[in-house]
């Protein structure tokens, strides 16, 4: 049997809503269903305004700027997550600092952050990993006292939320990503969150190509012209199209999601008593969304075997991300705050296992007989 790693999510229902945006002629972006994509994160975020844009590295790029990251400008993020949210530093002249994560949750260690600060220190960019929240409570008291913007690194976490409220929702700013891989998709695309009033105005330029467009279709002002930096991050209609699909049926996605999920930990459970594995933990207060069900084995060794025998019975397992702080480019741009034992060890002993929307019983139970039989 095999059972892929990823099946992007697929309703039936995105072809009509495409039928709608062919119909309306309008196909560049910043339509009427780019405005039902914003007004669903308003709605369900409670952010001030919600910008939807080619990607999520665009997102964060379009963050940065409204960070005002220039030259030499330090932002703290973790190690542990993708390129993106560090080139997005990078291509504004600014330093990524990484900072070690927790052994719970492989989010950044808030404990650590207030000694990585600097006075070039001008943000910080919390990774939601696996649609767990970090610890915004803490990391929204260091920004105050600091005077940081926050940018939430949300890109897994759609409808996920912790004690205080839905992730994405506490920082200055966050981000969301819809690359196929992620529980909501259009293929590509990603969403810019302004839960600041004060940089909505600016947020609207700097999507527009730097331009104050905006105003002038409101009426505001006779024309428009260049106001500012910025560049094209219209997400085109037939992806906002296709987004408020999927958005009108993210819970059922992440339901079903779920059940695969619970499946796994469920079925887990003697193997991590045994010591054979760890499984994922969820802090007291979380609601995650079951972005990604991932086992820590004891070794680097383990984890290899593991995988082969997974691979090898049509279980498509991978590992994640390489550490940042240990590839050329984060050697070259970027420098290291401290220790990064807690990352350099879980990296080398994480495996996912397959979750998608739609993942049958049987894929589920051809998954955990094979994992159970390659840890015996």
């Amino acid at each position: 049997m095999k059972v892929p790693f990823n099946i992007p999510a697929i309703l039936g229902t995105e072809i009509d809503v495409i039928k709608d945006v062919l119909e309306s002629q309008k196909l560049s972006g910043n339509g009427v269903f780019s405005k039902k994509c914003d007004d669903w994160f308003k709605e369900n975020l409670g952010c001030h305004g919600a910008i939807p844009v080619p990607s999520g590295t665009a997102a964060l790029e379009m963050g940065l700027m409204l960070a005002n990251i220039s030259h030499g400008d330090e932002v703290i993020l973790p190690s542990h997550t993708f390129t993106s949210t560090a080139t997005a530093i990078v291509l504004h002249g600014g330093v990524p600092v990484f900072v070690d994560a927790e052994p719970e949750t492989l989010n950044i260690n808030t404990a650590l952050i207030e000694q990585a600060i600097t006075p070039k220190t001008k943000a910080i960019i919390p990774v939601h990993y696996a649609g767990v929240s970090c610890d915004m409570h803490h990391i929204m008291k260091i920004a105050k006292q600091y005077n940081l913007t926050i940018l939430e690194d949300a890109a897994q976490c759609i409808s996920a939320r912790d004690q205080n409220g839905m992730v994405g929702s506490q920082g200055h700013m966050s981000i969301f990503s819809f690359h196929e891989t992620k529980n909501i998709t259009c293929g590509e695309g990603g969403m810019l969150c302004i839960n600041d009033p004060s940089l909505w105005e600016r947020a609207e330029i700097i999507r527009d190509k730097g331009t104050n467009r905006q105003k002038f279709f409101r009426g505001q002002v006779d024309k428009y012209s260049w106001q500012d930096k910025g560049s094209s991050y219209l997400m085109s209609e037939l992806q906002a199209g296709y987004l408020y699909a999927q958005l009108q049926a993210c819970e059922k996605i992440i339901q079903d999601r779920l059940e695969t999920w619970n499946f796994y930990h469920r079925a887990l459970e003697d193997m991590q008593n045994q010591g054979k594995l760890r499984r994922p933990i969820i802090p007291e207060g979380a609601a995650h969304n079951a972005h990604v069900y991932y086992i820590l084995l004891p070794s680097d060794e383990e984890r290899k075997h593991v995988q082969k025998s997974l691979n090898d019975q049509g279980v498509n397992a991978v590992t994640h991300y390489v550490p940042l702080h240990s590839s050329d480019a984060g050697k070259k741009y970027g420098y290291v705050a401290g220790e990064m034992s807690e990352t350099d060890d879980f990296t080398s002993r994480l495996l996912r296992l397959p979750l998608f929307y739609g993942l049958a019983q049987e894929q589920r139970d051809h998954v955990i007989k094979t994992l159970l039989k390659a840890l015996a």
